[in-house]
């Protein structure tokens, strides 16, 4: 037995090197029109066994001299080629999209959105599409003259630049008789930021804003560009409900208030180096929670990286390019 597993080691080792062979002269594109020359067709297990008993009722026909054996024998195979047919033209002139993937942050699946149009006028059933080898099928129909929509999960192994792996369409319809599938390689590429640490500490403290005076020690935490953490005693005025709204409605309760006595003596700077912490991964996971941590507080940051330094700014922008800096480090 051990032998025979031996002998099945070489030949699997060449099945995947030709298959990623066939692979690699896929050519890259967002858009694939599915034709002749690129969709597929072989016989299921079902179609298979059909082919069996039809030729088991054939025999028997013939020795027996049946002649309704031979009209339902020539009845199912005339089923089956029709079922091929069908089958065959459901993937065939249907035209597949992959919209520009969303950044993902390294845990989370990311989702390959994938619009399949059909110009015909009648309805495509039983489409479906997947990570080629993964067995999760998104199943959908695509209407006549219309557009369907199917969502296919990814799961990246690492932060960076990844491309989208190889997908595949198929399709089965009607009889199951017949496998019809085709191979796509899109050109797109997913952007995976590294995964925010779980219960980070808090930001770092401030540093003297270069030119100012820099003798004022900051009081707390958060007091960076004329904003700090409240303080009981506070004035009302000075808080800026819009970032507590925001506070409140992602269930931190953390009131932010305006610093009209010390504004802009301190800068945010989130420094690869000061984060404690040795390796460069769990530097990153640090330094992507506290980005997300300023960005929900409207804080201006700073990012200080090994090869980078992305100077102070906030908003939506402002994350996306610390984000894409701490992804590509």
């Amino acid at each position: 037995m051990r032998q025979f597993l031996r002998a099945l080691n070489p030949l699997a080792a060449l099945r995947r090197q030709v298959s990623r062979w066939m692979q690699a002269r896929l050519p890259l594109s967002d858009t694939l029109l599915l034709t002749q020359r690129n969709v597929y067709i072989l016989p299921t297990g079902a179609g298979w066994m059909l082919a069996l008993t039809l030729l088991v009722l054939l025999l028997a026909s013939i020795n027996f001299q049946l002649n309704l054996g031979y009209l339902l024998t020539f009845l199912l195979a005339g089923s089956a080629v029709a079922g091929m047919h069908i089958c065959h033209g459901t993937l065939r002139g249907l035209t597949l999209h992959l919209q520009p993937p969303e950044p993902q942050f390294l845990g989370q699946g990311a989702a390959l959105t994938v619009q399949l149009a059909n110009e015909r006028r009648s309805p495509r059933r039983a489409v479906a599409l997947a990570v080629h080898g993964s067995g999760h099928w998104a199943w959908t129909d695509v209407p006549a003259q219309g557009n369907a929509q199917v969502q296919i999960a990814f799961s990246p192994s690492q932060r960076g630049l990844h491309p989208v792996p190889l997908l595949t369409a198929e399709t089965r319809y009607p009889l199951g008789t017949f496998r019809v599938w085709a191979l796509w390689r899109p050109a797109a590429q997913v952007l995976v930021y590294p995964a925010p640490e779980p219960g980070a500490p808090p930001l770092p403290p401030g540093e003297p804003r270069s030119g100012g005076t820099g003798s004022a020690p900051s009081h707390g935490r958060t007091e960076f560009d004329g904003v700090r953490a409240y303080r009981r005693g506070d004035p009302m005025k000075l808080v800026v409900w819009k970032k507590a709204a925001q506070a409140f409605a992602s269930g931190n309760g953390t009131l932010i208030a305006r610093d009209a006595q010390q504004p802009h003596r301190h800068e945010l700077w989130l420094d690869h180096a000061h984060t404690g912490l040795g390796d460069l991964e769990t530097r990153l996971s640090r330094l992507t929670a506290w980005v997300l941590q300023a960005d929900r507080l409207g804080l201006d940051y700073g990012l200080r990286l090994p090869s980078k330094e992305i100077a102070m700014g906030n908003g939506a922008a402002q994350r996306r390019r610390c984000l894409e800096a701490l992804a590509l480090c």
